[in-house]
């Protein structure tokens, strides 16, 4: 006999299927060759091959125009579908663009030809469901950012080489600074590159905040100077410079990308209240990022605990502006792969959990719920307590879902966030806690009662 819950599970009417999307075509997209598709009957051909140069792609939007179609399906297969996905949607076609493992074929024989036609078909069937893609001024901010990110992954080898080259003299700088691009460790590998060799000399170079002392700082100076190796390390600050200055020109280029977005040339009566204190990164931007985000989202998303600008440039980057796209606020979070997926087979879940994932915006918010550890708020102790029932991987992602919920309302209803602070989410959940234990001594028969504390 069947259980209730599988009596109560709805099945699926497969008759029911209706073409929905009459003048639809599907494309399969390669490195050198596009195969598209068109219902029989639009032309006399109904698959063509275009090679991958421009004046081909027009053609193809010709060919598509000629045939009457009106919406357009394609997978996402790296990224050769960016060009042809901008022509067409220029040419006022809707563009669906497709997972690849949503669209994957019957076992067997495989060709292009009848990849672009089982497109067509499923498309024809509207049985695709779109890839999300931001408005194209958001994509050019992602673009920025993601180049951004790639730059500073660049910069950041470049730091290890000069560490490395400090090791194989023997020079323990790491020893004795936390940071060696900091002001202190700046100047002294400068002036090592320069030529100056003697440790007193060199110590001198310390900032007044640093926590060592002159005589610390040069008995690690103390090594064995090489030429192979300070020529390594010369090299090494000249790329580390080198990127430096190319991730201030493209800091240049997202401002001017937000000043173009900005409908209001006036700040003055814009600005959003002061910041919280907050350490500031090695890697933060050349210009006020915060109030171009605050301008351009309404809402000052850096008030949540846990997240700077360049957080909330990322996050921003990734999902846009508009929370439409998301109907609730439990799809947004499984778009950003924080909400456990469970298979389910014959009434029983066989694999459960978040999947895993390279999303920029979920992997940002990561890790800023892991930076809430110390924190004295209420996402910190939330953190707190989750790492101690389930340990430090589950916590994470689970302050991730839950700084993803607060962005969304934030974004929807254009609301400010306000920390009630650490103590009122602990006091919150006592009494939370001590609601579930009296319903539960009420099932089992039994009463609740308060002691009295001497």
């Amino acid at each position: 006999m069947l259980k209730g819950r599988k009596s109560r599970q709805k099945a699926a009417d497969f008759d029911a299927l209706d073409q929905i999307n009459l003048n639809a075509a599907g494309i399969d997209i390669g490195a050198a060759e596009i195969f598209a598709a068109v219902p029989k009957g639009h032309d006399e051909q109904a698959v063509r091959s275009f090679p991958t140069f421009t004046v081909d792609l027009r053609r193809l939007a010709d060919w598509l125009e000629h045939c009457g179609i009106e919406t357009v399906a394609m997978e996402s297969t790296g990224i050769y579908w960016v060009p042809l996905y901008e022509i067409l949607e220029e040419r006022g076609f809707e563009v669906c663009l497709v997972n690849a493992r949503h669209v994957k074929n019957v076992p067997g024989r495989k060709s292009d030809v009848m990849d672009c036609q089982w497109i067509q078909q499923l498309h024809t069937y509207g049985l695709l469901q779109a890839s999300f893609r931001p408005p194209a001024e958001i994509c050019a901010i992602r673009a920025l950012v993601r180049h951004r990110g790639m730059l500073v992954r660049y910069r950041s080898a470049h730091i290890q080489h000069m560490q490395k080259a400090l090791h194989l003299m023997n020079v323990q700088l790491t020893n004795v600074l936390s940071d060696i691009t900091g002001e202190t460790g700046m100047k002294i590998i400068r002036a090592i590159v320069a030529g100056q060799r003697d440790p007193h000399r060199l110590a001198q170079f310390r900032d007044p905040r640093c926590a060592r002392t002159e005589e610390e700082i040069a008995k690690s100076l103390e090594g064995h100077y090489q030429r192979e190796h300070l020529f390594a390390l010369k090299q090494a600050l000249e790329l580390h410079d080198t990127y430096s200055q190319q991730i201030q020109s493209c800091d240049a280029e997202l401002e001017a990308l937000y000043q173009d977005m900005d409908s209001d040339p006036d700040p003055t009566d814009n600005r959003p209240p002061d910041p919280k204190t907050q350490k500031r990164r090695k890697s933060q931007a050349h210009f006020d990022l915060r109030m171009s985000l605050y301008r351009m989202a309404g809402v000052d998303l850096t008030r949540i605990d846990g997240l700077d600008a360049l957080t909330v440039q990322t996050v921003l980057s990734e999902i846009g502006l508009e929370m439409s796209r998301w109907p609730t606020v439990k799809h947004f979070c499984s778009w950003f792969n924080l909400a456990p997926r469970n298979d389910v087979s014959g009434g029983k879940v066989k694999r459960r959990g978040t999947p895993k994932t390279k999303q920029p915006g979920a992997t940002a918010l990561r890790l800023a719920a892991q930076s809430l550890a110390r924190s004295d708020s209420a996402l910190g102790s939330y953190y707190r307590r989750i790492r101690a029932r389930h340990g430090g991987p589950k916590a994470v992602t689970a302050t991730a879902h839950k700084l993803a919920r607060i962005i969304y309302h934030m974004l929807k209803h254009r609301e400010d966030y306000v920390d009630p602070g650490s103590g009122h989410y602990e006091q919150q959940y006592r009494q939370r806690t001590i609601r579930n234990l009296k319903h539960r001594a009420a099932r089992l028969g039994f009463r609740l009662e308060p002691t009295s504390v001497t």
